[in-house]
């Protein structure tokens, strides 16, 4: 008879992790279900309406019905309605551009004689945008990469720069900065750390897209919204902790930003295909986080610091950095590898100014 597999216990890592992601998987269902039989409810009491379609400016081939498959030719009235039947769906706000990236589209948009990379609203958003406002976008993007020195030719540098502007986007700006402001927070080095380690997991998932859609996209989600999860680098931070308690909005804001970056990205990639969301995140990391590691840069960073290293007396550093080469090894393959401890000693040294600064 063979031998049954052991029990595991509830507080193993690989279960909580397994059960995190199918909590996630359950919760979207069921809110793509509810959000879809509400409209189903509303608009089935309705008739068509071709008439209306002229002031919701709808497409030529508008049916008439402005339900939940037409929700970017239908009012914006459809909201409030749910709202007066108990269904609360929340709308989806446009993402704004950073200043440099805006200002570098607006530039390339007056040399080309096409105007800006946006409307009113600072941002390209999905749901208001025309296909045409979308491919200007992603010629924006190549502009703004072909500037920056980023061959957007090379499908390998193309997936791994915008794996760092998704992370960049989704994770590090916005209500995490709150957060790790607070006391307890986490060390550069433990920030660092994550950030290569979502990299990893955000190109993974970027890659998956291409062949699986944008629901693929879902996995980095579950990783970077985790608040119970222990950072990489032999880092004992939890996110949960710095929180001044279960009723602190921050985590609640900060798990809706990832969640809503990343769900821009996967419209992004419907409207313009998986290389056009390339693009976009892309160009992001251009001006974001042009020397963190994933991107061209990264090589030449590497030698710096190296060189930099070389130069500092490490006999009472972490053991880890004894051996040089198998520290310029790792900052090139993995940073997160060399440990918190090695990371922040060589930034309380400033020998990891610009990667750190730039995560």
């Amino acid at each position: 008879m063979p031998e049954p597999p052991p029990s595991v216990g509830g507080e193993d890592a690989e279960l909580r992790d397994g059960a995190f992601r199918l909590d996630l998987a359950m919760i979207s269902a069921r809110e793509a279900v509810a959000e879809r039989l509400a409209y189903h409810v509303l608009n089935e009491a309705q008739g068509e309406e071709p008439e209306m379609c002229e002031e919701f400016g709808c497409p030529d081939d508008c049916s008439g019905r402005h339900d939940s498959s037409h929700i970017d030719c239908g009012p914006d009235a459809v909201f409030d309605d749910l709202a007066e039947h108990g269904v609360t769906v929340e709308k989806p706000e446009p993402e704004p551009l950073g200043p440099a990236l805006r200002a570098l589209l607006d530039r390339v948009g007056a040399e080309r004689g096409t105007g800006g990379g946006g409307g009113d609203d600072g941002g390209p958003g999905v749901a208001a945008a025309s296909g045409a406002r979308m491919a200007h976008l992603v010629e924006g993007a190549e502009a703004v990469l072909d500037h920056f020195g980023i061959p957007v030719d090379d499908p390998e540098a193309l997936l791994s720069a915008a794996a760092v502007g998704l992370v960049h986007d989704a994770w590090r700006e916005g209500p995490l900065d709150e957060i790790l402001e607070r006391e307890g927070g986490p060390s550069d080095g433990e920030i660092f750390a994550q950030s290569v380690d979502l990299y990893r997991r955000a190109r993974a998932a970027l890659l998956a897209a291409r062949d699986d859609g944008p629901e693929a996209l879902a996995a980095f989600v579950a990783v970077a919204s985790d608040v119970r999860l222990r950072w990489a680098g032999d880092s004992g931070f939890l996110l949960r902790q710095v929180a001044a308690g279960a009723d602190d909005a921050s985590l609640g804001e900060f798990v809706r930003h990832v969640d809503s970056r990343v769900w821009f990205t996967g419209e992004v990639m419907r409207a313009q295909g998986w290389r056009g969301a390339l693009l976009h995140r892309a160009a992001s990391a251009a001006v974001k986080a042009p020397a963190h590691f994933g991107m061209p840069a990264w090589p030449s960073v590497v030698d710096a610091v190296v060189a930099r290293l070389a130069g500092t007396d490490r006999s009472g550093g972490p053991e880890g950095l004894a051996d040089l080469g198998a520290v310029e090894r790792a900052l090139r393959e993995a940073p997160d590898r060399l440990g918190v401890e090695a990371l922040d000693w060589m930034v309380r040294r400033e020998l990891l100014d610009g990667p750190v600064g730039a995560a």
